[in-house]
């Protein structure tokens, strides 16, 4: 896989697995039935206080610091695909998302700019996000998700909620704009609502992606180098 398709991929289905390993597991993902799922909004969005509730806890947050864990499940096989990294959010447009096993790779975003590396290539690509519609559509996605932006998220999905403790949502894309893979999203967020939890990424076939955020620390000073350059401190 050459270093576009990895991040076409990537930008296609939010943040699945760019490179992972294989290992045997016998999990699977039991999806609420239908009729236990409320559907609160349509273009209206969800219910207001629950919307209100989300965007007050968010623009408490700063910045942001988490691990994370990510598990692809093939309906056809007994394999999952996993991989693990590390990933760090600086209000406004400051990012950077590496996966740090089982091979290196990843990138930061500088506001419309940023780099990207992986660990079969030797060093690293700058980018431009008028320039690259993969990495874009990555920032725009990565970006709804840490700043918990519901309006960007109300415009591109039909949102339902599947709990509200934790608060659960289900993302359905408009029909035509899955990819022609994405079936829907599920979404938990913490416990206090300022952020993302776990994020599972179903695909139409039955296979899907749970990505688990843990060790997530709040407003905490994160190095500037961080943001800028591969292996910076």
């Amino acid at each position: 896989m050459d270093t576009l398709r990895i991040w076409l991929a990537s930008a296609t289905i939010i943040l699945i697995v760019l490179l992972s390993a294989m290992a045997w597991a016998d999990e699977v993902i039991v999806e609420p039935p239908a009729d236990e799922v409320n559907t609160i909004c349509a273009a209206e969005g969800i219910l207001p206080q629950l919307a209100e509730r989300i965007r007050s806890a968010a623009a408490q947050v700063n910045t942001l610091s988490s691990r994370f864990e990510q598990q692809k499940y093939l309906s056809m096989f007994a394999e999952t695909l996993q991989s693990s990294g590390q990933f760090y959010y600086q209000r406004p447009d400051l990012l950077r998302w590496e996966l740090l096993e089982p091979v290196v790779s990843g990138f930061v975003l500088q506001g419309d700019h940023g780099q990207r590396w992986h660990g079969r290539i030797k060093g690293s690509e700058s980018f431009k996000l008028d320039q690259d519609p993969a990495m874009s559509l990555i920032a725009k996605q990565l970006f709804a998700w840490a700043r918990a932006d519901l309006d960007w998220l109300q415009q591109h999905y039909h949102i339902d909620m599947v709990s509200d403790q934790p608060i659960r949502l289900r993302l359905i894309p408009p029909a035509g704009q899955g990819g022609g893979f994405l079936d829907h999203l599920l979404i938990e967020f913490a416990e206090s609502a300022s952020y993302v939890a776990q994020v599972e990424i179903h695909e139409q076939d039955g296979d899907y992606t749970r990505i688990i955020f843990n060790q997530t620390q709040m407003n905490i000073p994160i190095s500037d180098g961080l943001f800028v350059r591969r292996g910076a401190e």
